[in-house]
């Protein structure tokens, strides 16, 4: 797979479908710039789509001494990307913890944006559990035990489980994700190394209005892991602002997705 590095950092991507405008697309947490391929029926004729490796997942690494990764260093990088293709404009898409990514470069280089499309974008709303990860002091550390030895965390689940406590969707969410000790540092590394990119998203609206770029957001009705109601007041706010809900949860969003778009693409030609 092709790669940009920038100060020792590594960027790695794949190039999905041979249109003539430009797509820079961010996957979700657990997953890799594969999963874009569901995108290449829908969009590949009219885009060519730059899919990248979060950091930590993939090819991609992080050095050291860039961590956690700073929106700037975030910006270089793809700046450097940019240049290198001779791309001056840009569509974005961005999934679930992508949308971190997608929301950095909208608040980096909003003149450069054509078009934003986010899918159940984190970013928006910070969690309960992010909250925690990224806290100073001995409640960063309790987290950091949990992921480490989490037994504890799976003997409570197990036990709301049984009592009906917590959605089932939300329960094999974190039993899939958490079930090796390579998948737990995965989700410890994320959380930590990506602290900073948070964001004013009433800064992210006016610049989004004020550079009038078209944003389309897709929602799951029964996604459990950013909810609808989180961040569905977000796309009220837009000059230029669409809400997609379709009947899904998080983990087979994006395939809807792709699937929604290849039909409307279908019933326009």
């Amino acid at each position: 797979m092709p790669q940009i590095t920038h100060h020792k950092s590594r960027l790695h991507y794949r190039v999905i479908g041979n249109g003539s405008r430009v797509m820079l697309a961010f996957h979700g947490y657990g997953q890799s710039s594969a999963y874009y391929q569901s995108m290449v029926k829908a969009l590949g004729s009219d885009y060519t789509m730059y899919a990248f490796d979060l950091f930590f997942h993939g090819g991609s690494q992080l050095h050291k001494n860039q961590s956690p990764l700073s929106k700037k260093h975030l910006a270089e990088i793809v700046a450097h990307f940019l240049e290198e293709h001779k791309v001056k404009r840009f569509s974005l898409m961005g999934f679930s913890m992508g949308g971190k990514f997608a929301l950095t470069l909208v608040e980096k280089v909003p003149d450069r944006i054509e078009e934003l499309f986010l899918i159940a974008p984190d970013g928006i709303s910070t969690s309960f559990w992010y909250n925690i990860a990224t806290y100073p002091g001995w409640l960063q550390q309790l987290f950091k035990r949990t992921v480490l030895k989490p037994a504890p965390l799976f003997k409570l689940l197990n036990t709301l489980n049984k009592y009906k406590m917590v959605h089932k969707s939300l329960f094999r969410f974190v039993h899939n994700q958490m079930d090796s000790t390579s998948k737990r540092l995965r989700v410890y590394r994320s959380w930590i190394g990506f602290r900073e990119l948070s964001f004013d998203i009433r800064y992210i609206v006016q610049l989004l209005n004020k550079h009038q770029v078209p944003v389309t957001m897709f929602l799951g009705e029964f996604d459990r892991v950013i909810s609808p109601k989180q961040v569905s007041a977000f796309v009220k706010s837009l000059d230029k602002g669409e809400l997609i809900m379709l009947k899904t949860g998080h983990t087979h969003l994006l395939q809807r997705v792709a699937d929604l778009l290849q039909q409307k693409k279908r019933l326009s030609n």
